[in-house]
């Protein structure tokens, strides 16, 4: 959707327009903030969610601290718009430094070693780790010379490690986590620290908390320094990421942290008893089957984070039929200048 004459700025990335990733660099500003909020309040209101929506919140920082780039013969970048077709670029500018600078020539690098592939890269605080998936059966050992001159912190091929100069790890709070191989992020440091400053002070001075769907742990980290938590995730590999990390760090409030399916197998009302407030960060399909046993619970308090403002309306019209109010909605804009929001909602009894 382009933005009309006078609501129009003019692009930053030489590939806009072509590259299929980054379609709003043409809003100005305040058109560009209205409409991700915009996002937010129309998927309230199709579900039918009376709730007044803040200002987003500009949550860009240094960049994207992740990429997953793709090479394809000589060509290596991202798809083109509406189209099955990879771009050849030479630098992404919506990445942080680090990764503007070596993503690219490190996929051309791997490409030329193993052929056809896909690389997702991370930038950490330890240095890159790069996760490999290609369909062709090779030796991983071809990659390790490369990572060792790229100096990598971390390179794995289709999930197994190739090799491991020092753990791939980032700050969460006042602890350092490390990070399995594929693990999720939020797409920027600024996002997670925003996210969770919402979900901190949405919880208040609640002495017990639920986190649910807790991946690596960056709101159960930062809510141990204050509050006893259960975390709970499907992610085996993120629930034993995270109790490591709570293990070497000391001044936290007691953290139990344990693998669930919350979909199949979401917290009962007996379960959540004792606990004082609830947090949720689900994907983009949302936590229906969790909402609605929230709706039945007593929990004083629900914080709700979403990458899917539709879905994040779905799950809010049930804590409302269950008996919650929806105090606050607010935007975050991590994915700078696409058609996606993270949104944080606030539900009180």
């Amino acid at each position: 959707m382009p933005a009309e004459p006078e609501d129009r700025a003019e692009p930053f990335c030489p590939y806009f327009g072509t590259c299929g990733g980054c379609t709003l660099q043409d809003y100005a500003p305040a058109s560009y903030l209205a409409l991700k909020q915009e996002l937010v309040e129309s998927a309230l209101r199709n579900a039918h969610v009376a709730a007044s929506v803040d200002a987003p919140i500009e949550a860009h920082g240094d960049g994207r601290r992740r990429a997953t780039l793709h090479a394809r013969g000589p060509a290596v970048g991202y798809m083109r718009a509406r189209s099955h077709e990879l771009l050849d670029i030479a630098t992404c500018p919506i990445l942080v430094p680090t990764l503007q600078q070596r993503a690219v020539p490190l996929t051309r690098a791997i490409a030329a070693t193993i052929g056809d592939c896909d690389v997702a890269i991370t930038a950490t605080a330890t240095g890159l780790d790069v996760a490999v998936k290609t369909e062709r059966k090779m030796k991983p050992e071809k990659l390790t010379l490369l990572a060792q001159r790229s100096d990598l912190a971390r390179l794995s091929l289709n999930g197994e490690m190739v090799i491991e100069a020092r753990p791939a790890a980032l700050p969460m709070g006042k602890t350092m986590v490390e990070l399995p191989i594929a693990s999720f992020l939020q797409a920027t440091a600024m996002a997670e620290g925003e996210l969770a400053r919402l979900v901190l002070e949405g919880v208040g001075s609640a002495k017990a908390v639920a986190d649910l769907f807790c991946g690596l742990g960056p709101f159960t980290l930062r809510l141990a320094e204050r509050a006893k938590v259960s975390a709970f995730d499907a992610d085996k590999a993120a629930i034993a990421a995270l109790t490591r990390a709570v293990h070497h760090t000391k001044g936290l409030k007691p953290v139990a942290a344990a693998v669930r399916d919350l979909f199949r197998e979401p917290l009962v009302p007996v379960e959540l008893k004792g606990f004082d407030a609830v947090v949720l960060d689900p994907p983009r399909a949302g936590a229906e089957a969790q909402a609605r046993e929230l709706a039945r619970s007593k929990i004083g308090t629900v914080v709700s984070v979403s990458c899917e403002p539709r879905t994040f309306a779905r799950d809010a019209a049930i804590l409302i039929a269950g008996g919650y109010r929806l105090e606050r909605v607010t935007p975050v804009d991590q994915f700078a200048w696409s058609m996606h929001v993270e949104v944080v909602g606030v539900f009180r009894r």
